[in-house]
């Protein structure tokens, strides 16, 4: 078996993983999205959505997944894992991977599908497109110390950088 063969079987397995969970997840009261990120290291890391079971709106399955693996590796960085997930991440879950410097990302169902059982998320892709502005008018205010946060990062000799 070639290296490609070899992913493609994994990814098989991690996103049919990833779909159970989310399955069962709307069982027990949460909704049907599930993830699990492979650290470098082979550990699986699984999270499902607690959006309505936690009332945390960014406790979508990534991120919950991702949440869970930097704490088991005590490390925010990522690198040289793998998001599987049962539906395609939205933009929240895209940005969290990125931060997470998640090496890639695979998912089974699509947007549209999400879309056709109540999840649309492409009101938020039509944002940050430019397209749909006035859906979160955001705007900067004039405050005189703005940057003194940085300044003290800057001078924090303990920092840890990110």
């Amino acid at each position: 078996m070639n290296q490609a063969d070899h992913d493609h079987d994994d990814a098989t397995h991690y996103l049919e993983q990833a779909v159970a969970l989310a399955t069962r997840n709307v069982a027990d009261g949460g909704g049907p999205f599930g993830a699990v990120v492979v650290t470098r290291d082979g550990q699986v890391h699984e999270g499902v959505n607690r959006v309505t079971r936690d009332n945390d709106p960014t406790a979508h399955a990534e991120v919950v997944a991702i949440r869970t693996a930097a704490a088991a590796i005590r490390s925010f960085d990522l690198r040289g894992a793998v998001l599987y997930t049962s539906c395609e991440p939205c933009p929240l879950c895209l940005a969290s991977a990125l931060w997470a410097r998640i090496d890639r990302v695979y998912f089974a169902a699509d947007r549209y599908g999400a879309a056709s059982a109540g999840f649309d998320d492409a009101v938020f892709y039509d944002y940050f497109s430019g397209t749909r502005p006035e859906l979160l008018p955001v705007s900067r205010g004039d405050v005189p110390a703005s940057d003194a946060p940085f300044q003290a990062w800057g001078a924090h000799k303990s920092r840890k950088d990110y």
